[in-house]
């Protein structure tokens, strides 16, 4: 059998997703979900492999704009939406769209393409590198405390229904995105996003609540959470689950913080998708009682090494020549110039001796500033070929701030 990969028509889409859907299991989503999936979804981004009338495979990209050491937002494809039907595996399904994605990202200019992946061992043999984790925690609530914040005087929380303050949230949520790489500045239609709310996805769950922290009557921060009631022979055993959380102020942080952690007649706090480097595990009485753990969240790929590479600013000055393997992308393949500062950079092709020698996995890795390239070194994926290469490379890469993506896509 011959298969067709074409991009996806706009009454091929139920199909289309219905192949999605199924390869993730096989349970519908619900209907407001999929309506919103299907207002987002960029047809002429979209691709489908098609057997006959069956389509066996999806992918897609958004058209993002993301967030990249310096503060510059970055145009991105957000890649989505990959499947391969089970009838169909080890038949080319997936390198076929990979290769006809990856061309397309780079016919439309965009230095950069990411992607949550459902298990991580995926992507890395199309050049991506994982570039952000994320920090997850479950918090025993009855034995953790957080203080009183220095300048809570004048903050106000109250209880909002979350669609009457959506605007004023996202917009509190815009002024946050130039300070985190990673973050990703959300066009329309992307709001309804943090909103959507399934109940068969609550799990027992309260609808989504939300909170909010006022000053002068100045929204500063707000927390979107489910609160699940549960009882056992002690007595009151329920679940807060934060779903997401954004403050403009220390004070107001804090706040919101102490208010998760102190809800009646709950127990446990639980908290999916924070930032590694989230300031509450410094604040909180004992950090031993939130089980905190880690996991890969943004896969990174540099679709144009140069332009990618000019788009971020260095934290110290660096001037290296890296030898780069990318069998996938071989345009991008070959000895580069790095030269930068906190100020910008050039990335050019070159005939210098190398200096250092990685693949773009490794870079796509590093990138961010989340992932240390002496780290990759000394698991022997990076080799340094000048003395001292490595240490200054490393260093300028790196970022005070850890990349953080805030929500999936």
């Amino acid at each position: 059998m011959t298969t067709e990969l074409r991009v996806l028509r706009p009454d091929d889409w139920t199909v289309w997703y219905a192949t999605l859907e199924r390869a993730f299991g096989g349970v519908a989503e619900a209907p407001e979900e999929r309506a919103l999936w299907q207002e987002l979804t960029e047809e002429k981004r979209s691709l489908g492999v098609w057997d006959g009338d069956a389509c066996v495979g999806t992918a897609g990209a958004f058209s993002f704009r993301m967030t990249v050491p310096g503060g510059a937002q970055v145009p991105a494809a957000g890649v989505t939406m990959v499947s391969v039907a089970a009838t169909h595996r080890r038949r080319g399904v997936l390198t076929s769209m990979m290769r006809r994605q990856l061309d397309d990202v780079r016919a439309l200019g965009e230095p950069l393409a990411v992607l949550t992946a459902s298990e991580p061992e995926i992507y890395g043999r199309f050049g991506y590198g994982i570039g952000t984790y994320q920090l997850g925690a479950t918090i025993d609530t009855p034995r953790v405390t957080l203080p009183v914040p220095a300048g809570a005087e004048g903050l106000r929380l109250r209880f909002v229904a979350p669609a009457d303050v959506q605007d004023a949230c996202e917009a509190l949520y815009a002024r946050r995105v130039a300070e985190r790489p990673g973050m990703i500045a959300r066009a329309p239609g992307w709001e309804r996003l943090p909103l959507l709310d399934p109940e068969g996805e609550r799990h027992g769950a309260s609808p989504l609540q939300c909170v909010v922290a006022e000053r002068d009557g100045e929204l500063v921060g707000y927390a979107r959470f489910h609160n699940k009631p549960e009882w056992n022979a002690s007595g009151p055993a329920g679940v807060v689950t934060l779903r997401d959380m954004e403050a403009v102020e220390p004070a107001a942080y804090a706040q919101l913080w102490r208010f998760l952690l102190d809800i009646d007649l709950t127990s446990t706090l639980q908290v999916r998708n924070r930032p590694v480097d989230d300031a509450w595990q410094y604040l909180v009485s004992d950090v031993r009682r939130c089980l905190v753990t880690t996991r890969d969240s943004l896969h990174v790929r540099l679709v144009d090494l140069g332009a990618a590479l000019e788009a971020r600013t260095y934290r110290a000055p660096v001037d290296v020549v890296l030898d780069v393997a990318d069998d996938f992308c071989p345009w991008n393949a070959g000895r580069w110039r790095l030269t930068g500062d906190a100020k910008g950079a050039t990335c050019r092709r070159t005939e210098e001796p190398a200096e250092l020698r990685l693949s773009v996995r490794e870079l796509g890795a590093a990138y961010l500033g989340g992932v240390g390239l002496r780290a990759l070194a000394a698991g022997g994926r990076v080799e340094e070929l000048r003395p001292g290469a490595l240490d200054e490379t490393a260093t300028a890469f790196g970022s005070d701030v850890a990349p953080w993506l805030p929500h999936g896509f």
